[in-house]
């Protein structure tokens, strides 16, 4: 379980201020409260506050450093469907979680048990990862895709620009 799980959910929605302040961020991630307050014409105890509350809610998880994994010689990103064995499914995960080229594992409905994106450095060095991945305890089958571009990467953008 991520630590996001264990924060308290709140069905409460975001108000402009929060997505206006989230999209600041987006943006810039490395702005300080103050610079943010004064961008948004707000006291600086108010984004604060509103910080404090989008992290407590797991609205907020974090400000990592948005980093291109091509750039750091992974240049292959491929998505795998597992089919596991069933009641073992955090044992599975916990081994996925040891290869360190999976980025993302995902509990799905349908065909498979998990969808999970990893990245390689090439070919070959993806069929290790999936050698891995098959040999995990748990694992009964696996079926992969390479991704051969991201026309629309990651987002959410488009959510808070609905709020504001």
């Amino acid at each position: 379980m991520t630590s996001s799980e264990h924060r308290e959910h709140s069905d409460q929605p975001l108000d402009v201020l929060d997505a206006r302040l989230l999209l600041l961020l987006t943006d810039e991630p490395r702005l300080g409260v103050l610079e943010c307050s004064r961008r948004l014409g707000v006291a600086r105890g108010t984004v604060q506050a509103r910080l404090d509350r989008l992290v407590g809610r797991g609205v907020l998880t974090g400000f990592p450093p948005a980093l291109d994994l091509a750039a750091m010689g992974y240049g292959l990103t491929a998505f795998a469907v597992l089919e596991i064995a069933q009641g073992r499914r955090q044992e599975v995960s916990n081994g996925l979680a040891a290869i360190n080229e999976v980025c993302e594992v995902h509990a799905t409905t349908g065909q498979g048990d998990l969808f999970v994106r990893m990245v390689a450095r090439s070919n070959a060095d993806l069929q290790r990862v999936i050698d891995e991945m098959v040999d995990v305890p748990g694992v009964e089958r696996l079926s992969t895709s390479i991704a051969l571009s991201t026309p629309v990467p990651p987002r959410v953008r488009p959510l808070l620009e609905r709020i504001t």
